[in-house]
């Protein structure tokens, strides 16, 4: 099985205000700047490693395979998560009281640690709040996930979990 990742309307707008912020901001005119160059180079290389990170976390899909769920990214490899090593999955959208610790918290989707009071800390992979579900490892670590049709994501994952033990 495998859904596609929506973003929701303010992490769309968002990216595109902030692609269209960086861009403005490298044509930006520097008249009484000498080194021109300089700045167009640092500029164009401090925006290109945000990109270049953005896109190695974008999520893109989740997909559940033979032994694993996997999530989909745009500039690296699918991060996986072995059906063997999950204790538990649930519906869990993020509430607002979710403090980003080091991630994107609109730019490209929901990505990074996030930290709540009820959940603790996790790892999120998501386009928007409504489609979340909470993977929780046997190891204690947990990912927040985000797709359409979250509500049949968890149970497919449930029902393959419950075949491997």
């Amino acid at each position: 099985m495998k859904q596609r990742v929506d973003f929701s309307t303010y992490s769309f707008v968002g990216t595109i205000i902030t692609l269209g912020v960086l861009v403005a901001v490298f044509f930006m005119p520097v008249e009484d700047f000498h080194p021109v160059e300089w700045w167009y180079l640092g500029w164009g290389t401090a925006v290109s490693i945000v990109l270049i990170i953005s896109l190695c976390y974008c999520p893109l899909s989740v997909e559940v395979t033979d032994d694993a769920v996997e999530v989909n990214r745009a500039l690296s490899f699918a991060k996986r998560l072995p059906l063997k090593s999950i204790r538990s999955v649930r519906v869990c959208p993020p509430t607002m009281g979710a403090i980003r610790i080091c991630g994107s918290g609109g730019f490209l989707g929901y990505w990074g640690w996030f930290r709540e009071r009820d959940l603790g800390k996790y790892f999120a992979y998501h386009g928007k709040a409504s489609d979340c579900f909470l993977v929780t490892m046997k190891n204690g670590r947990k990912y927040m996930l985000g797709c359409r049709n979250s509500r049949e994501m968890v149970d497919y994952i449930n029902s393959r979990i419950s075949t491997m033990q």
